[in-house]
């Protein structure tokens, strides 16, 4: 029996793929934690390039078990092994970009190159073989900025890691061009709609659990004083809306959406990104929530405003794009609440309002889309997908 999954296999995600998400939630976590200590446009840069390598482990694994079966030895020993990899990156994040950035960088591409020099041999076909020497290729190219940033201090290392990552994301957006190998051809992207599908909303699902943990940890340690109760509430209600967004049509139809699609691969190649500016708000957002549950009075400076009405911005701005996947359409409640959202954080900086309501003021904004979308919906039969691709 061969390691690729057939068609009209199982494609249902497996409880390997759960275990090694739960690394992931401990890594968007610290992420997290450490922009709630750094409200700063530095520590917004870092923790965004943080993110994207963080996600990147996880959406090229998740293509990996989208293409192989997990439960065969050698795909089991290497989830396992990008596992352990990736918590190392993540006790790595908080000191990332200054003592811990060897074992970070190191630990990132030791994962992709690792993954890759495995599968090689491991592959019977010679298309296999093909395909992952595409990706043994460009992640040996970035392999050369992420290790020279880790060892280089200062603004070079930022500008190294963010030269890596564009390679990385690059190179896969156009399908692994590679010398003598070419590209990766578009009929081997969509093979377990389903199971990819399901990987999206899983770890989604899984990135709340971040806003669930840090903002409980948070106001579980700072006592239930009246202030702190109303945002730690602000804070659930924001996840919830999070969550029912997400999922309110477009979150429940990327499968189908890859089906019916006219070039599901090009629809495939598109999810990692959409998904990271969603993950991307999300840990943003719990950055707020812990920041705004520690002191939920007094003076908001720009950076505390900026996160708190910037995390539920970039995952507006995310879904937008989603449902333009997946819809071919972009509802107007999505650029309304950019708008206020952007039009807020000035006025909020200028009078000088508590950081509460700052939050309460993101909620609101949240809740208004929700609101729209369930009044849409009413009475209404569900919209079938209507893929942009």
């Amino acid at each position: 029996m061969g390691l690729r999954r057939r068609a009209g296999g199982p494609q249902r995600s497996t409880l390997l793929e759960l275990f090694l998400d739960l690394v992931f939630v401990a890594a968007l976590a610290l992420i997290s934690q450490k922009l709630a200590a750094d409200l700063t446009l530095v520590g917004a840069f870092e923790t965004l390039v943080l993110i994207a390598g963080v996600w990147w482990v996880w959406s090229i694994t998740a293509l990996t078990t989208d293409l192989y079966l997990p439960h065969r030895p050698p795909i089991y020993l290497m989830t396992v092994s990008v596992m352990f990899g990736t918590m190392l990156m993540a006790v790595a994040l908080p000191a990332a970009f200054t003592r811990d950035a060897v074992v970070f960088a190191g630990a990132y591409v030791a994962i992709h190159l690792g993954r890759s020099l495995f599968l090689v041999p491991a592959l019977r076909s010679q298309q296999a073989r093909r395909h992952a020497g595409r990706f043994l290729f460009w992640f040996s190219v970035s392999a050369v900025p992420w290790l020279a940033g880790a060892a280089v201090p200062g603004p070079a290392r930022g500008a190294l890691w963010t030269a890596a990552l564009a390679l990385d994301y690059g190179a896969a957006w156009l399908r692994y061009p590679t010398p003598w190998l070419g590209r990766v051809p578009r009929s081997q992207y969509g093979l377990a709609a389903e199971h990819l599908a399901e990987r999206y909303q899983q770890f989604f699902t899984l990135a709340l659990g971040d806003l669930i943990l840090v903002t409980s940890l948070t106001y579980a340690g700072n006592g239930f004083t009246l202030d702190q109760t109303i945002a730690f509430a602000v804070a659930f209600a924001t996840t919830v809306l999070l969550w029912q967004i997400y999922v309110q049509r477009a979150g429940a139809l990327l499968q189908s959406s890859i089906e019916s699609s006219h070039d599901p691969g090009r629809l495939v190649r598109s999810a990692p990104y959409t998904h990271l500016i969603m993950v991307a708000g999300v840990v943003v957002t719990s950055a707020g929530a812990e920041a705004v549950i520690h002191h939920p009075t007094g003076d908001s400076g720009p950076g505390l405003v900026g996160v708190v009405l910037g995390g539920p911005a970039l995952f507006v701005a995310g879904r937008a794009r989603f449902e333009y996947e997946v819809f071919s359409r972009v509802s107007p409640s999505r650029l309304v609440a950019l708008l206020v959202l952007a039009a807020a954080a000035p006025a909020l900086v200028l009078v000088h309002g508590p950081p509460l309501g700052a939050a309460i003021a993101a909620t609101l904004v949240l809740a208004g889309i929700a609101t729209t979308d369930i009044v849409r919906a009413h009475g209404r039969p569900p919209e079938p997908p209507s893929p942009a691709f």
